[in-house]
């Protein structure tokens, strides 16, 4: 059993990289083998529109070719038997790096026939792992909910099941004094980060106990 996590976040140890961790630990617990990638280390662009991934009788049909580091990475999805993604929210959406990482990784499987089918070799779990600043209240005033549910779907057509984990209001610097963010009340996050983050951890602890013993 080998489990991929993909951490979309430009920090290697805080609540995207710890959730992405513990559900890794829980894998491990029940003899899965683990890796844990991170996007911000790889050259690569986003996806070019060159649709090689969806022509005829090509070489490249249902695979990306652009030669670049994510070549290597989508291989592993491939040989893998589930995949967690992470990232946390910028501005109502996942980050950069894991947007252009998504177009290029799940266009090549999905087809254009209707209804669309999935190119992917066989049937992984699949689970998002999302952190964000907002508070749960915020994120559904601001609409980021619907985001979130498309992706979540895509991950479903593509791989045949799929699920979410979402971390709202999280501590986001070490030091609140040393940046200009007075809407937020330090002490209020610390007491969430030290009661509710670690409910967070044990659900993303028990996500990877479930895609290392459950079958799709």
């Amino acid at each position: 059993m080998k489990i991929i996590a993909i951490n979309g976040s430009p920090r290697k140890t805080w609540n995207t990289a710890t959730l992405l961790n513990k559900a890794m630990e829980g894998a491990v617990s029940q003899g899965a083998e683990s890796e844990l990638i991170h996007l911000y280390d790889l050259n690569y662009k986003g996806c070019i529109s060159c649709f090689a991934c969806k022509t005829k009788g090509g070489k490249s049909y249902g695979k990306c070719p652009i030669p670049d580091d994510l070549a290597a990475i989508f291989k592993k999805v491939e040989e893998a038997d589930a995949i967690i993604l992470g990232s946390p929210i910028y501005l109502g959406r996942v980050t950069g790096e894991m947007a252009a990482f998504l177009d290029r990784f799940l266009f090549q499987y999905s087809t254009y026939t209707n209804p669309p089918q999935s190119l992917f070799p066989k049937k992984i779990h699949a689970g998002f792992i999302y952190t964000m600043n907002a508070t749960e209240e915020q994120s559904k005033e601001l609409g980021y909910e619907q985001n979130l549910k498309n992706n979540e779907s895509m991950l479903r057509r593509i791989f045949g099941e799929a699920e979410t984990l979402i971390s709202f209001d999280t501590y986001q610097f070490n030091d609140y004094s040393k940046v200009v963010a007075p809407r937020f009340d330090p002490a209020k996050k610390a007491k969430r980060r030290e009661e509710v983050f670690p409910n967070e951890c044990k659900s993303a602890f028990e996500m990877g106990i479930r895609y290392a013993t459950e079958s799709v």
